[in-house]
């Protein structure tokens, strides 16, 4: 099962205790075969909707910055639990703030 696991932004800029930690764990998400793909994101991003014929593209940044995704992980575990403790390990690394965890489908 494939899993999308979103950090939501926090504003805070990350310390090199923070990058070292992370560091470690991506290298052992990666070495279990675990990891797929993580990368952080452009915090201004674009929005793209569509109503009707109509298609409106919007350059952000946007008012709800605590919406905004910070950056993700994709990852390939064998339930959702165990994408659930491997959020749960994340959130320990980073403190404070809001992960999401949607699983992939097809």
């Amino acid at each position: 099962m494939r899993y999308l696991m979103m950090q939501m932004a926090t504003g805070r800029a990350p310390d090199e205790k923070l990058f070292a930690e992370m560091g470690k764990f991506i290298e052992e998400m990666t070495a279990a075969g675990v990891l797929l793909a993580t990368g952080g994101l452009d915090p201004a991003g674009t929005r793209v909707t569509s109503e009707g014929d109509e298609i409106t593209v919007t350059d952000g940044p946007f008012t709800e910055a605590k919406e905004s995704v910070g950056g993700f992980a994709l990852v390939e575990v064998q339930s959702k639990e165990e994408a659930v403790e491997l959020a749960r390990r994340f959130r320990r690394i980073v403190g404070d703030g809001e992960s999401r965890i949607h699983q992939v489908l097809g």
